[in-house]
């Protein structure tokens, strides 16, 4: 199982990504999520809801050009 501080690292950045629009946020939760999909002890749904999250991030609107804002 991951560590619990990538967990609270990858919800930290969501949440910063959700209260502030920060590009830069999303692409590091993002990152912090494909991560955790990586590793081993992780279940298929957690898993499967991670990389939807990862997705979704890092495509979002604000993130695509972290150099526009």
């Amino acid at each position: 199982m991951p560590s619990s501080d990538l967990w609270a690292g990858a919800l930290s950045l969501v949440l910063i990504h959700d209260e502030t629009g920060c590009p830069h946020s999303a692409l590091n939760a993002a990152r912090l999520l494909e991560r955790l999909c990586e590793m081993e002890g992780i279940d298929a749904d957690t898993r499967i809801l991670c990389e939807r999250a990862s997705r979704r991030l890092g495509t979002a609107p604000e993130a695509r050009n972290p150099c526009s804002t």
